[in-house]
């Protein structure tokens, strides 16, 4: 058998960017966002997440904790910034790449997003549940994160959606993959492509969201989710498995949507990477009066036909 995980040791080392919690009694393992300098998805965050689906994976979810073995049967996915899940992908790294033409950079920072986000979509292997809880706002990347869940679980107010039509991309890191599984290829391609950032109620009526709660509630919604989910734990998870072998996606596909998404990048236009640049400027600027700026007010579809 390999070394049990012993999460400790991971949650010193990586404290930075990714906070750790072990609830035994509920085989929850908890994994809190705590990006710097910006909450998006910056190349230490991705390295922490990758430990934490690492962790996850090894030995069918046994992990280490306070001296004990533990079984872990839920991951669980949130943020410790306040009003954010998280903001998305490295707009100033995007930035900087499409500007030099540095086509192996975007390659790179992509496949590593892939190799969080489909071991995450595959339970870890198949052997725990995981789940998103969402309090506040996941843009792009970020919600492709909270989409690569089995469970999505979203607080009243949180909102989410796809900027990237906005500086003439798309989100080419799983999102396509994720929601046509999920709400299927028309209402995945209208909430890629409107730029449209939706309230929880309204992806919770697509059937985006699994579980909407009041604010302030999301961590007891995990948990009346997971108790619930537990009295049958065997048999769900044994469906959780079935339904990935139906509805298979590959890190081929993956990849190969990423090398599109590349291959657009590197075609933005000036005026393109100027409205990037603004999105940038927002996340570097985001914590304005209570932490609440709505990006769809800052960034209108309009925006696009502006000229700036």
């Amino acid at each position: 058998m390999n070394a049990i995980v012993d999460i400790r040791r991971f949650s010193a080392a990586q404290r930075t960017q990714v906070e750790t919690r072990v609830d035994p009694e509920f085989g929850v393992y908890w994994a809190f966002m705590n990006p710097k300098p910006r909450a998006c998805i910056t190349s230490e965050l991705l390295g922490d997440l990758q430990a934490v689906v690492d962790a996850l994976s090894i030995d069918g979810g046994l992990v280490a904790h306070d001296g004990h073995t533990h079984q872990i049967r839920y991951g669980v996915i949130a943020s410790r910034t306040p009003q954010i899940f998280n903001l998305g992908g490295d707009l100033e790294l995007f930035r900087n790449a499409i500007g030099a033409q540095d086509r192996n950079a975007l390659l790179r920072y992509g496949e590593r997003c892939v190799d969080v986000l489909l071991p995450w979509h595959q339970n870890c292997g198949g052997q725990i549940t995981t789940l998103a809880l969402v309090q506040g706002e996941a843009l792009g990347g970020g919600f492709e994160g909270a989409l690569s869940a089995s469970v999505l679980v979203a607080e009243e107010s949180s909102r989410m959606g796809f900027p990237e039509i906005l500086f003439n991309l798309f989100p080419g890191m799983g999102a396509y993959s994720f929601l046509s599984r999920k709400v299927g290829r028309q209402a995945a391609e209208r909430i890629i492509t409107s730029g449209t950032v939706y309230s929880a109620r309204e992806l919770y009526d697509m059937g985006v969201v699994d579980v909407i709660t009041p604010d302030g509630t999301g961590e007891a919604a995990v948990y009346s989710y997971i108790r619930k989910h537990a009295k049958q734990g065997n048999g769900r998870r044994a469906f959780e498995r079935a339904r990935g072998e139906v509805e298979t996606l590959t890190r081929d596909e993956m990849i190969r949507v990423l090398t599109v998404w590349v291959d657009a990048a590197l075609k933005l236009e000036e005026r393109d990477l100027r409205m990037m640049e603004r999105l940038v400027r927002a996340q570097q600027n985001r914590a304005v009066n209570d932490n609440t700026v709505r990006t769809a007010n800052i960034f209108p579809l309009q925006a696009m036909g502006s000229g700036d």
